[in-house]
């Protein structure tokens, strides 16, 4: 064989490859995945043509328990999708109900995205597809015609952690061009979560904004720090760099963060319009940031006059040895003769936690202590702390 002709047959070769990926992507491009029906069911799309098995595994399908590090909690069900003639795997949802929901794909075993949805949540470290369920309660996780806050990254010194930290900050609408002061909620993310976790998974800039455009929310800053005492910053948003979160990192929860959480305070009402007293600080949290509101509000018994735990984490730990959990019961009794005007606590029926909520509601109706108390379906899960947190706002500051 000469070279001019094997030259042609590798050239040939190569055009042919060229053209059969360039088809592979155009056909891959044009699939609709989701595709929201008007009954609000779902088609779900991927182009996978060798593959021997597709499944989808999403928070719209019947949870499954599974075994975690915090125990037994309720996970994504999976269903199977069925390949058609031209190698698109297809799977339709029943009707499902108003809500943010997330899912992922199972190909041969392996989990991924779906590549035909651009729009992606990080938990943890796992990155998962979102779509919205329009109506309801969704609506207030949409972005609608109406004004908009402004969503801020900030660094702040923190003194007592000896470093520069890195906050979320949401401002309401108007706030840049007013001379007004405003209220503040300091808003805490769970185990595994960061400074992202409440105004990416929570929605807590749509749901601030449609809540006050509404009138149903007072205009208020909503201040997102993050609580692993050994970052200055999210995963991959810090000085350390990219690498992979973990669900719980070392001194998450043994009483640095809440002793040291005065600095995010005097940050705050240092460099922003606020209204700087007790009636006008909120502070909630769900799960690990649960815990920490309890005791942060305990720790400080006068600082805030609206307390939210939402599946608190409130159980006991070896390393809670520090400062900030002594005198639990003393400081709890300050806590409430100091008074309050709201003591928010709501769990699903479902989590995991219930029974140690139960047993800490138990202590205060033992001491007297008022809390309002909301139960609701399901478990540890994003879906529920949406809720809360559209539940909580409106209660605040009036």
């Amino acid at each position: 064989m000469t070279k001019q002709v094997l030259s042609a047959l590798i050239l040939c070769f190569l055009i042919s490859s060229s053209v059969l990926a360039q088809e592979a992507l155009f056909r891959a491009q044009q699939i609709i995945s989701p595709e929201v029906h008007p009954d609000k069911s779902v088609t779900f799309r991927l182009f996978a043509p060798e593959a021997s098995s597709v499944q989808i595994t999403g928070d719209f399908l019947p949870s499954v328990k599974m075994d975690t590090p915090m125990g037994q909690m309720d996970g994504p069900g999976k269903a199977d999708l069925t390949k058609d003639e031209n190698g698109v795997w297809i799977y339709k949802s029943a009707t499902l109900p108003p809500e943010l929901y997330n899912y992922s794909f199972i190909i041969d075993g392996f989990t991924t995205t779906d590549p035909s949805n651009p729009f992606l949540i990080r938990d943890v470290a796992s990155a998962t597809n979102i779509f919205i369920i329009g109506g309801d309660q969704a609506d207030l996780y949409q972005v609608q015609d109406v004004p908009h806050g402004t969503v801020a990254r900030r660094w702040y010194d923190s003194p007592g952690l000896d470093m520069d930290r890195r906050i979320t900050i949401y401002t309401p609408p108007g706030y840049e061009n007013s001379s007004a002061t405003y209220p503040v909620l300091y808003l805490l993310h769970g185990a595994g979560g960061d400074e992202e976790a409440w105004i990416n998974l929570g929605r807590t800039s749509q749901i601030l904004d449609n809540l006050i455009a509404a009138g149903k929310a007072k205009p208020m800053i909503v201040v997102m720090p993050n609580g692993n005492v050994i970052q200055d910053g999210a995963p991959g948003e810090g000085s350390k760099g990219f690498y992979k979160p973990q669900f719980m990192v070392p001194k998450t929860m043994d009483g640095t963060y809440e002793g040291a959480f005065q600095d995010i305070i005097n940050f705050v009402e240092s460099n922003y319009r606020v209204k700087a007293d007790k009636s006008n600080r909120a502070i909630a949290g769900l799960s690990m940031g649960g815990f920490h509101t309890l005791h942060i509000s305990r720790y400080y018994p006068n600082t805030f006059d609206y307390i939210g735990l939402f599946s608190a984490a409130i159980m006991p730990r070896e390393d809670a040895t520090g400062k900030v959990y002594s005198d639990f019961d003393q400081t709890l009794q300050t806590q409430k003769e100091n008074g309050y005007k709201l003591y928010w606590i709501a769990i699903g029926k479902t989590d995991f936690l219930y029974d140690a909520n139960t047993e800490y509601r138990q202590k205060l109706d033992a001491m007297d202590m008022p809390y309002d108390y909301v139960e609701s379906e399901g478990g540890h899960i994003w879906r529920n702390w949406r809720v809360y947190l559209t539940q909580f706002a409106p209660q605040l500051f009036q």
